[in-house]
C-alpha cells in the first residue's frame, strides 16, 4: 500500500516522454474523445511541460475531461464539445494537437478517408488561424500527405501560415522502425534511432536503415522485408483488430513524444530533433519528412536526407509522385472550399 508520502512519481520511462523541466504551455486536442483522443490526452495531462489541457471533441468531452481532471497532475483541464465552443477551446493555445478523424477499418487506405478527414481538418485549421495563429500545429488526422498541404491553405487564406509550425506528426513510423529493428538485433528499443523520411502512407514511408544508431545490417531479403513491414504496419493493425478501428495506442504514444519534443524545444532545451511531414526544399515534392532540428519557434533548421544508400535512393524516387499527388489533391481540395 502505497503512502502519500512515498507515492511513485509517474512517468513514461522512454525517451522524451518524460521531462523534469517545466512549462505552463496551453495545449489543445481536436479529437479528444476518440481512439487517440483519449490516450494522448492522458499522456499529455502526465507531462510537467502542460499547464492547461483544453480538450475539444463533437462529443463527450465534458467526460473525459472529468475524469481526467481527477489524476493528481499539474495540468488544468477544460472540456469543450461541439462547434460552438470551438473558438474558445483554442483560445491562447501554444500547440494543437489534431488527432480528430475516423480511423481507417479493413479493406481501406489513408486516401479513403479523405473526404470525410479533409474537411474536419480544414474547419479545424480555420478555427487554429482565427483564434491561435502563432501556436505550433501537430497534424495526426490521415491522410497526412494531403492534411498538411489542407492546414497550409487554410491559414494562407488567412495570411497567418508559417511553415515552421505546422508539423505532419510521422513520428508513429519511427516508432515502429525502432522497435522492429530492435526486436531483429535484439536491442534496447528505447536506444535505437531509425531517421523515416518521406510522407506517411504505403510507400512514401521511407527508414533510412543506413542511418540507424546503432549502427545495423540486414541481407538484402531482410532489408526489403522489414522496410515493407514498416510501410504497411497500420495496415497490419487495422487486419488484427478486426474491424475495430486502426493504431491508436501506439499513435497516441508517438503524438505525444513528438509533442513533448515540440514542447522542450519551446522551453529553450537544445538539440532536439525529430522527423515530421513539412514544407519542404529537400525534393521535388513541396512538402517531405525528413530530420528537423527543433527550437523555440519551431523548425530551427530541416536536417535534410543526409546520405542514403542505393536502396533507399530507389525509394525516394518511387515515392515522388504519389506524394506530389496527394499533395495536390489537398491543394485542390482547399482551392474548391466554398
Amino acid at each position: 500500500m502505497f503512502s502519500r508520502i512515498a507515492r511513485p512519481t509517474i512517468c513514461i520511462a522512454t525517451r522524451s516522454l518524460s521531462t523534469s523541466s517545466q512549462n505552463n504551455a496551453k495545449v489543445a486536442v481536436l479529437g479528444a474523445s476518440g481512439g487517440i483522443g483519449q490516450p494522448l490526452s492522458l499522456l499529455l495531462k502526465n507531462s510537467p511541460l502542460v499547464g492547461e489541457l483544453s480538450l475539444f471533441d463533437i462529443a463527450h468531452t465534458p467526460g473525459v475531461a472529468a475524469d481526467l481532471s481527477h489524476i493528481e497532475t499539474r495540468a488544468h483541464v477544460t472540456g469543450y464539445m461541439g462547434p460552438d465552443q470551438l473558438d474558445a477551446a483554442l483560445k491562447g493555445c501554444d500547440v494543437v494537437v489534431i488527432p480528430a478523424g475516423v480511423p481507417r477499418k479493413p479493406g481501406m487506405t489513408r486516401d479513403d478517408l479523405f473526404n470525410t478527414n479533409a474537411t474536419i481538418v480544414a474547419t479545424l485549421a480555420d478555427a487554429v488561424a482565427r483564434n491561435c495563429p502563432e501556436a505550433m500545429i501537430c497534424i495526426i488526422a490521415n491522410p497526412v500527405n494531403s492534411t498538411i498541404p489542407i492546414t497550409s491553405e487554410v491559414m494562407k487564406k488567412y495570411g497567418v501560415y508559417n511553415p515552421n509550425r505546422v508539423f505532419g506528426v510521422t513520428t508513429l513510423d519511427i516508432v515502429r522502425a525502432n522497435s522492429f529493428v530492435a526486436e531483429l538485433k535484439g536491442l534496447d528499443p528505447a536506444r535505437v534511432n531509425v531517421p523515416v523520411i518521406g510522407g506517411h502512407a504505403g510507400k512514401t514511408i521511407i527508414p533510412l536503415i543506413s542511418q540507424a544508431t546503432p549502427k545495423v545490417e540486414f541481407p538484402a531479403d531482410q532489408l526489403s522485408a522489414l522496410t515493407a513491414r514498416i510501410q504497411d504496419a497500420g495496415t497490419e493493425v487495422v487486419k488484427a483488430k478486426a474491424g475495430a478501428g486502426s493504431a491508436t495506442l501506439s499513435m497516441a504514444y508517438a503524438g505525444a513524444r513528438f509533442t513533448f519534443s515540440v514542447l522542450d524545444a519551446m522551453n529553450g532545451k537544445d538539440g532536439v530533433v525529430e522527423c515530421a511531414y513539412v514544407r519542404s526544399e529537400e525534393t521535388e515534392c513541396k512538402y517531405f519528412s525528413t530530420p528537423l532540428l527543433l527550437g523555440k519557434h519551431g523548425i530551427e533548421k530541416n536536417l535534410g536526407l543526409g546520405k542514403l544508400s542505393a536502396f533507399e535512393e530507389n525509394l525516394v524516387a518511387d515515392a515522388i509522385s504519389e506524394l506530389k499527388g496527394s499533395i495536390k489533391k489537398g491543394e485542390d481540395f482547399v482551392a474548391n472550399m466554398k
